[in-house]
């Protein structure tokens, strides 16, 4: 009887013992089964901020001139200090097939906005159909395409080159006493600046009949080449009588500066120069007397790409052309601007 009470007592310990083990198993069980949505809910606010992002990716040109680097700075600066951008950045490094190469890549990773400054103006119709098809809207910052497939970008970002050309025309003929014989540094072959710029300042010159422009040749928007190439002019005979050098960017001017200077002339008295862009070291020179004028071309268009992306993804309508703000400078107004230049 005692053996028979000592077996149900341990047969009652074991049961509660078991029941509490399985309490304990189950109240795991209930704190795992708690935290697992927690841990859910935390993944799909992630993913909602992930997505709130603007996602844009911008294919650059290259890294030609100080104001190329200055626009680069712009556009990635002011995507770092944007919480809610996130920029996929492509150097192309000159070359258009690098180009369409980085606006496939931005397709298929399917961002919500595509940015290019492209190198040329003609040779996108394939690959811009291809990024309407996946209804990603594109912008051209600061260059544009052949007007023919204007249906195939949603806004340019930049400035009136044609008006640049016309402006820098008129400083030149007023520098040279509206005489002489002119020097006309271009830019790179097919660039929507080169051509327009180029446009400009010619369609101006014809209102001025005793200026000649003896030389017109590219220097490809880089300041090495602008030097070579003005070094070659100089010993033509096309050069051997200049009064005057416009160049399509302050990069090709520097060089040529230099390539007169080394000529045995003064550049800014004996040769008048005027180019586009408003670089730093181009005030520096008119400050210097090297550099007649600068017409200015705004490179800062960070701020103004980014609103317009995020107005777009907004499904708000955004202008064709955003134009950017730009001055003219000579003499003591370019002297009195240098300390505040950005670039």
């Amino acid at each position: 009887m005692v053996q028979k009470k000592r077996f149900m007592g341990a047969l009652v310990a074991a049961t509660v013992l078991a029941t509490l083990v399985s309490g304990c198993g189950t109240k795991t069980e209930t704190t795992s089964a708690t935290k697992a949505p927690d841990t859910a809910k935390t993944t799909e606010a992630t993913a909602k901020a992930g997505d709130s992002k603007l996602v844009i990716g911008f294919s650059q040109i290259g890294a030609e001139s100080g104001w190329r680097g200055a626009e680069t700075q712009s556009i990635q600066d002011t995507a770092k200090a944007d919480p809610t951008i996130d920029l996929k950045f492509s150097d192309a490094q000159q070359k258009q097939e690098n180009q369409i190469k980085a606006i496939r890549s931005f397709i298929a990773q399917k961002v919500d906005v595509i940015a290019m400054a492209p190198v040329v103006e003609t040779g996108w119709e394939a690959v811009l159909k291809e990024a309407k098809d996946a209804k990603i809207p594109v912008i051209l910052v600061d260059r544009g395409i052949d007007k023919k497939n204007e249906d195939l970008y949603t806004s340019f970002i930049g400035s009136d080159f044609i008006t640049e050309g016309q402006n820098a025309a008129k400083a030149l003929a007023e520098h040279m006493g509206d005489k002489g014989n002119v020097v006309e540094l271009e830019g790179t072959v097919g660039a929507s600046a080169a051509n327009d710029r180029k446009k400009g300042f010619d369609d101006e010159m014809k209102k001025h009949p005793n200026i000649k422009i003896v030389k017109s040749q590219s220097g490809d928007f880089n300041r090495a080449t602008g030097k070579q190439v003005m070094e070659a002019i100089l010993k033509s005979p096309e050069g051997k009588d200049i009064q005057g050098v416009y160049a399509h960017n302050d990069d090709m001017a520097l060089g040529a500066i230099q390539a007169i200077e080394e000529a045995g002339k003064k550049p800014g008295t004996d040769v008048k120069i005027v180019s586009i862009d408003g670089i730093k070291e181009a005030f520096e020179a008119i400050k210097a007397g090297k550099l007649n004028t600068v017409v200015e071309c705004n490179p800062l268009l960070g701020p103004q790409l980014y609103q317009a992306a995020k107005d777009l993804k907004a499904g708000k309508t955004v202008p064709k052309w955003i134009k950017s703000n730009e001055d003219v400078f000579s003499g003591q107004k370019a002297i009195d601007a240098l300390p505040n230049r950005k670039y």
